[in-house]
């Protein structure tokens, strides 16, 4: 989730932190929760990590982009409060950094994100690049796949056919597989469930 001020600007202040995961807590109880870190939040590091800080109340996770400034520092400070890490990873060179700064073992899950590609074709590529990396680093964190915009569906039909977990969001798409406007994320859902289901690659939750 990404936590917003009343404005409706994005914000990693403790109060709103605080504000949404209480809300989603009390609404979902045993829901995992989880909030973004992004830089483009809060740009300057120092104060990104002391906002990190302060958090009164934990996330079960929090996600961190390998490709912006200060990710390692995040990560240290995330595991050091008890905070599972989702590391994000936009390309080949923050797959690398993920292998080559072993950091597979602090992350509770790797965010495999091509959402800025956007031709399709492309947007497979890129992820299947970054597996690739993954897999000859032997990385054993678990992987979510999606994509973004037009490329979304081509990148979550072919990390469904390779067993990886996907999301799905408007965050990530307006428009589901047939081109058509989804209404609201309960139907974006609904049209990844079924393309998991063709695909054999179903699990229901226990």
């Amino acid at each position: 989730m990404h936590p917003r001020r009343a404005d409706g600007s994005e914000s990693l202040e403790d109060t709103d932190v605080r504000a949404v995961v209480d809300a989603v807590r009390a609404r979902c109880p045993g829901l995992t929760v989880g909030v973004t870190t992004g830089a483009w939040i809060e740009p300057d590091l120092s104060r990104r990590l002391a906002l990190v800080r302060s958090w009164s109340v934990l996330p079960d996770f929090a996600s961190v982009n390998l490709g912006e400034e200060g990710a390692l520092q995040l990560v240290d400070q995330l595991n050091e409060l008890g905070v599972g890490v989702e590391a994000g990873v936009w390309t080949v060179e923050d797959a690398h950094m993920l292998i080559d700064d072993g950091l597979d073992d602090a992350c509770l899950r790797v965010l495999v994100e091509v959402e800025a590609v956007s031709n399709p074709d492309d947007a497979v590529h890129l992820a299947a690049s970054i597996d690739f990396i993954l897999d000859q680093g032997l990385s054993q964190a678990p992987r979510l796949h999606h994509g973004g915009g037009i490329a979304t569906w081509s990148v979550l039909a072919a990390a469904i056919e390779n067993g990886h977990d996907v999301r799905i969001g408007l965050e990530d798409t307006l428009i589901l597989d047939d081109d058509s406007l989804a209404l609201n994320n309960a139907v974006l859902v609904s049209a990844v469930r079924a393309m998991a289901a063709a695909a054999g690659r179903l699990v229901e939750p226990r």
